[in-house]
């Protein structure tokens, strides 16, 4: 992934980077590790292994004020290790820049698959905003696309209650990415209660997504209508068709003749889209 962890870490140094053991009361957590939440049942079942197998990975830390020692990567081991009891732990002790120290922490959890997405989009803005680097530097250092970095920051633009539930697991990036479809920061939030509330699929989100950015204004008199009232047959059909498709579907009609618009709100529900109407058989 990117340099991966041993281009990070650096050239090994049998001196200085020799397995050591260290009071765990020595040890203390970086308050700017990109993972902010931990699962209390995962460490829980992580210290129940520590109890029987031992810590079967060290952790990595740097020398820091008042002979403390602080965590450049495995926090979730050592938080773990505590609950087991353990007083000692093994530890490569590393020197690293601020911002060294901060990508390895990052694409460690990122090779476990442990960041929850607002905790990845936290940690590629955190990694920009104080490090000065791009976008395609984030890329570069963490073995992903620039698209895939862009569309991740983009999910700070959630409103606050939506990043919440992104964060309690109540909603996935994939709902979250649906959401940004919406303006409106109010509709979001509403449209998340409702997906959270329905138990939505990705693909029911869009479509509820859909709906929502693209509905008409409620007009009060039917008079004011600029389109005649849809054939009710044409309007079931068409809703057959949104539900397969999963996004908002448009018919134009006059005379017996008359054009379809479907319609996607990012570039990867395109390609979804054009795969599946290229694998249909008409």
């Amino acid at each position: 992934m990117g340099r991966g962890l041993s281009a990070l870490l650096g050239t090994p140094d049998p001196e200085r980077d020799r397995l050591r053991e260290i009071d765990v009361d020595r040890i203390v957590p970086n308050a700017n590790q990109p993972r902010k939440i931990f699962d209390e049942t995962a460490l829980d079942e992580l210290a129940d292994s520590i109890k029987t197998h031992g810590l079967v990975q060290p952790i990595v830390v740097q020398p820091v004020a008042n002979d403390l020692y602080q965590i450049v990567a495995g926090e979730r081991r050592w938080r773990a290790a505590q609950r087991a009891g353990i007083t000692r732990l093994p530890a490569v002790i590393r020197d690293a820049a601020p911002d060294t120290a901060f990508e390895i922490a990052l694409i460690e959890n990122l090779q476990r698959e442990d960041l929850n997405p607002i905790e990845e989009a936290e940690a590629y803005d955190h990694l920009i905003s104080e490090y000065g680097l791009t976008q395609e530097d984030v890329a570069q250092r963490v073995g992903k696309s620039r698209a895939t970095i862009a569309n991740m920051i983009r999910l700070l633009r959630l409103p606050p209650p939506v990043r919440q539930w992104l964060l309690e697991n109540k909603l996935s990036a994939g709902h979250a990415k649906a959401l940004l479809a919406l303006t409106d920061p109010n509709a979001m939030i509403e449209a998340a209660k409702t997906i959270i509330d329905g138990h939505y699929s990705v693909r029911q989100a869009e479509f509820l997504v859909a709906h929502a950015a693209g509905a008409p204004q409620t007009r009060s008199k039917p008079e004011e209508r600029d389109e005649p009232v849809m054939d009710p047959n044409v309007q079931a059909a068409l809703h057959a068709l949104e539900t397969t498709l999963g996004t908002r579907v448009v018919v134009h009609e006059h005379s017996g003749k008359g054009k379809f618009e479907i319609h996607f709100f990012s570039l990867e529900e395109m390609n979804r889209l054009y795969e599946g109407l290229m694998r249909a058989k008409f």
